[in-house]
């Protein structure tokens, strides 16, 4: 393998927010949807999608020197295996990326306060609810690795009979492709009222509930949080945990998925997450012994933990 130059190793972290930016563009473009087809020139792509000819190559030409898309003649580009995720999930992901957290992140400050509300005047969650059409991008990016999810959360041990409550579940689709792989399980997505949401879709096993999770949480008897936690610094996620304690029947069950970020300086794609939300939301990744920390503090016994899986019960 060859090595990383000192000065390459700093420009490739240099330049990191020139390609968040030049990703955003094309997903908000919806180029990779332009050239589903195949090849097409800038001239033809730039009168459809209303873009700057000019700017529109130098966006591709650089993104293609990436292997997202490629430029199969001058100035005629196509799809690769890369920029088709932007039309297979990521590209609400990207626009978020280069657009509202990348504002907040080139705001942020050595504070230690999320640097969000100075940027926006407003929390991340209050913006989300002020925005709808935000609010139907960032459901939807929260979707990616979704699969991954719902294979840890299948593979444990269930009882068959349970019911399973997802507590800030977004629009479902986690504890949907839960229920159907064990068919004996009952579903309850407890989100704000305002996540996008296809109640008909849900099935009859499962039921959308809105509310806060820092106020009440339905009764159940396995809960799930999916990337919730590490939205909160350890104040607020140990108010969410308490809420849930409070609420939960003697037995219940709950399940973690979220980041484990190893000790020491061992590189890990969270440690990079773990600044983004601290500029986003004031909010962390932990480590083992913060997990536990956190776990307790809410009212809740540790039983395994491992990187983006952690299970616990009632204490």
């Amino acid at each position: 393998m060859t090595a990383v130059s000192a000065q390459d190793r700093l420009w490739e972290l240099l330049r990191g927010a020139l390609g968040t930016r030049a990703l955003a563009l094309a997903a908000d473009l919806r180029v990779a949807e332009a050239l589903a087809d195949g090849p097409r020139s800038v001239t033809d792509l730039a009168g459809e999608l209303d873009a700057d000819p000019d700017t529109l190559e130098r966006v591709l030409r650089a993104l293609a020197a990436e292997g997202v898309f490629a430029e199969t003649e001058p100035s005629v580009f196509t799809n690769t295996e890369a920029s088709e995720l932007l039309r297979n999930g990521w590209g609400p992901f990207a626009h978020l990326f280069g657009g509202v957290w990348l504002s907040a992140t080139a705001a942020l400050e050595s504070s230690g306060r999320a640097s969000f509300p100075q940027v926006y005047g407003t929390d991340f969650w209050s913006w989300l609810a002020e925005n709808p059409e935000e609010r139907c991008a960032f459901d939807h990016a929260i979707e990616q690795g979704k699969e991954q999810r719902v294979e840890r959360l299948a593979s444990l041990g269930w009882r068959g009979d349970e019911t399973v409550v997802d507590v800030g579940g977004g629009n479902g689709s986690l504890l949907v492709g839960l229920l159907e792989r064990h068919p004996g399980l009952h579903g309850i997505v407890f989100d704000l009222p305002e996540t996008a949401r296809d109640e008909a879709g849900l099935g009859e096993r499962c039921a959308f509930v809105a509310g806060s999770f820092f106020e009440r949480v339905p009764a159940g008897d396995v809960y799930v949080l999916s990337t919730i936690l590490h939205n909160w610094d350890d104040s607020a996620a140990t108010r969410i945990l308490e809420t849930i304690r409070a609420h939960a029947p003697a037995g219940a069950r709950l399940i973690v998925l979220d980041a484990v970020l190893p000790d020491g300086a061992e590189a890990h794609w969270a440690r990079w997450l773990d600044l983004l939300g601290l500029a986003v939301f004031g909010g962390r990744e932990r480590d083992e012994t913060q997990w536990r920390a956190l776990l307790g503090a809410g009212g809740f016994e540790p039983i395994a933990i491992l990187d983006g899986l952690i299970e616990a019960r009632c204490r």
